[in-house]
């Protein structure tokens, strides 16, 4: 009996690793006008679908990390993927590259700000 119970216990504790997957999350980096030289704006990055929630965000000038960027609370839906938006004001200037680097699990990424100029 105690095997049977040791058993089922270690069954129970089983589950959550075997339903737990991993999900890779989907990036969208933007900007919250039009992006013009030399208007000041807002570079916006919005991971979402992404499980589990060990992930960091780094919003980026010429490969450098942006100061003063803000980021929003870690939020999910119902089906337990995550999303969260990291957001800072920049002016582009001719010749600036910027970029949204998201690590998420060890795995890293980087996604580029299409301006419209």
């Amino acid at each position: 009996m105690k095997t049977f119970v040791c058993a089922v216990l270690l069954g129970i504790l089983c589950i959550p690793l075997s339903i737990a997957k991993e999900w890779s999350p989907t990036v969208q980096v933007y900007s919250r006008e039009p992006g013009h030289f030399d208007k000041v704006n807002t570079l916006i990055c919005h991971v979402s679908g992404f499980h589990p929630p060990e992930i960091t965000i780094e919003l980026l000038k010429n490969e450098q990390a942006m100061p003063g960027a803000k980021q929003t609370d870690l939020a999910f839906d119902e089906s337990w993927h995550y999303h969260l938006t990291k957001h800072v004001p920049f002016t582009p200037k001719q010749g600036d590259k910027f970029a949204c680097r998201v690590t998420h699990m060890g795995k890293s990424t980087t996604h580029v700000w299409e301006s419209d100029m």
